[in-house]
């Protein structure tokens, strides 16, 4: 209950769509209740032949008996104005009721899906806004497909639940309540006896849903398993291709979606047996109760029914077992729902770990440098960086090299505090990260990676990107800049060409100075270039250095270099190997040196 009531509050308003949905609701269940009433009094008035036979006519009638009250109208009516007309009359309250009835039923069906769509609204948000909180080391460690599983299916999955449950403990049992209520004004012998087996009803479906909890967590860990290695072949589709081993990636698919139809398919059966186990003990009451009443009427015993009130006792019985059957068929449901909520909030409940303090400044601007003191940094329990002191003074460039696993990447995902270090500090213009907000230090910061990600948009707004509201003279002013403006004018609609998916319509040099056309027009003090021309042709590196040295005029750069050429002219070279600062210097100061930049300058040499 305690999750149902935490998924209950993404409701909230909940009385804006509750109230209305009760009051509908309610006047629904009584005028469709009432069609059930007349018809005790309609089949009186097809069987009355002019006297007077049932004793509620010659007595008082209390304001409680429903029925009663019903009859002495049919009776007062049959012997004013005749048999033929209170037909009619009855006929008409009829159609009226039912019309009513179903009016209200519209307009509470129309409430509560007004409160799926909201609830539905606020739980993804939620999630959405959740997981775009989260720290980035977070999706190293999750399946991405899971995380797409529960944003997208789980969360639809709950908002029925939320919902359908709220109508079950409101709409069902007040309908059973009312019904209940009239076969007691009927005869409460009968009703009683038949009352004696919804215990035992009850039982035997609880052992039906019992597991159905459990398949429906492991049905939705399966589900999100088949979205995970679907969104990894696709996006490995050639390397799938190129290995041959697009048999083998179907049989792993379809090994798990075999898993998930059985899984599937057990739930169902589960969920169809306890249907038919309800109506089944629902006609076995009725045939008790037409066995038990009948015998009563046939044997003219003096507390049998009259025939009209126990053919409508009958037809209003037969009506119970609809909320009934509703109450045992929701519970499938919830137990579905409930599985989906606890992965949900289980998303929602994770804490990113790198929050604002609760005083954090805002960086206004970067004005003299970028300070690293004694930094280092895990993950789990393998060290990656140990004790790096690194002072980066405003307009200088510096560079990053050193063995492929040393930390370089590592360190530079510190700077934008993508991550928070184990141990030292990080400072900006002496002042230490963790005083500052993470959004103010990251606006005085640009990033080009050497994977360029593109969004599925045009060029234009993948360059405005960074700075949304820009003109289309920012936007052309960037490429050029960038060495873009003349591919772009070459495609099919220049800058309103879409790019597809993660860019794959563009080559790799395309895609990476739309990128650094991005970070150009977002104009920031500090430039962070992490192997941006690693995976290029010799002509495309050619034009995508030129643009990142247009890009670094003017600003302090941090740069990860593939290729040490490239970066000879840096201010300053650091040299790290495994999660340590080995040498600085410039170019020919660490030549000179005759270590490990050395080493990496003549293998490089040699390899080309």
């Amino acid at each position: 209950m305690k999750i149902y009531f935490r998924l209950l509050s993404f409701a909230k308003p909940i009385e804006k769509f509750a109230i209305p949905y009760v009051i509908a609701t309610l006047l629904s269940i009584l005028f469709g209740t009432l069609n059930l009433a007349l018809l005790s009094p309609l089949f009186e008035t097809l069987l009355n032949k002019g006297s007077k036979t049932d004793s509620l006519t010659d007595k008082a009638v209390s304001s409680f008996n429903i029925l009663g009250q019903f009859r002495q109208f049919v009776n007062e009516s049959i012997s004013t104005v005749g048999p033929g007309k209170t037909l009619g009359y009855v006929c008409i309250v009829i159609i009226t009721s039912v019309l009513l009835s179903n009016l209200f039923k519209y307009f509470s069906q129309r409430y509560m899906e007004d409160l799926r769509v909201h609830t539905l609204l606020n739980l993804r948000k939620t999630v959405f806004n959740n997981v775009m909180n989260l720290h980035v080391g977070y999706f190293n460690n999750e399946r991405k497909g899971d995380i797409i599983s529960k944003v997208a299916s789980d969360v639809q999955v709950v908002q029925f639940t939320v919902t359908n449950t709220l109508q079950v403990v409101f709409k069902e049992p007040v309908t059973l309540i009312v019904y209940i209520i009239l076969l007691f004004n009927i005869s409460a012998k009968l009703t009683l006896f038949s009352l004696l087996v919804i215990p035992f009803s009850a039982f035997i479906i609880s052992k039906i849903v019992k597991r159905l909890k459990q398949q429906a967590k492991e049905s939705h860990e399966s589900f999100a398993k088949m979205i995970g290695f679907l969104d990894e072949s696709l996006s490995g589709i050639k390397i799938i291709k190129a290995f041959n081993s697009t048999e083998r990636v179907k049989d792993k698919f379809n090994q798990e979606n075999i898993f998930y139809s059985n899984l599937t398919r057990k739930m169902t059966r589960r969920q169809q047996l306890g249907s038919p186990v309800s109506e089944f003990l629902g006609v076995l009451m009725v045939a008790a109760i037409v066995w038990y009443g009948g015998s009563l009427i046939i044997n003219k015993e003096s507390n049998a029914l009259a025939a009209a009130d126990f053919i409508a006792y009958i037809a209003i019985f037969s009506q119970v077992m609809r909320p009934a059957k509703a109450l045992t068929d929701s519970f499938s449901g919830i137990h579905s729902g409930i599985a989906a909520g606890e992965r949900v909030l289980e998303l929602i409940d994770t804490e990113p770990q790198l929050v604002n303090k609760p005083n954090a400044r805002v960086l206004a601007g970067f004005t003299t440098d970028l300070t690293l003191n004694h930094v280092s940094f895990n993950y789990g329990e393998k060290q990656v960086l140990k004790s790096i002191n690194i002072n980066i003074p405003k307009g200088k460039t510096i560079a990053l090299v050193g063995p492929s696993g040393g930390g370089k990447s590592t360190l530079m995902d510190l700077i934008p505090r993508f991550h928070d270090p184990k141990s030292g500090s990080i400072k900006i213009d002496g002042i230490d990260y963790k005083d500052l907000t993470v959004e103010s230090i990251r606006s005085q910061m640009g990033t080009v990676n050497q994977e360029s990600f593109l969004f599925n948009d045009s060029i234009f707004n993948n360059i405005a990107f960074a700075k949304p509201h820009a003109t289309e003279a920012e936007v052309i002013a960037a490429a050029k800049i960038a060495n873009a403006h003349e591919f772009i004018l070459n495609t099919e609609n220049g800058y309103q060409t879409f790019v597809g998916d993660r860019g794959n319509r563009l080559s790799g040099g395309q895609r990476q100075r739309v990128c650094i056309a991005r970070a150009i027009l977002a104009n920031p003090p500090i430039m962070l270039l992490d192997e941006a021309t690693s995976a290029l042709d010799t002509e495309s590196e050619k034009l995508v250095q030129e643009a990142l040295n247009n890009l670094m005029k003017n600003r302090t750069s941090i740069v990860i270099a593939h290729r040490l050429s490239t970066i000879q002219h840096a201010d300053q070279i650091i040299v790290i190997d495994k999660g340590e600062v080995v040498e600085t210097g410039s170019h020919s100061e660490l030549l000179a040196k005759n270590g490990l930049y050395r080493r990496l300058i003549d293998m490089q040499a040699f390899n080309d």
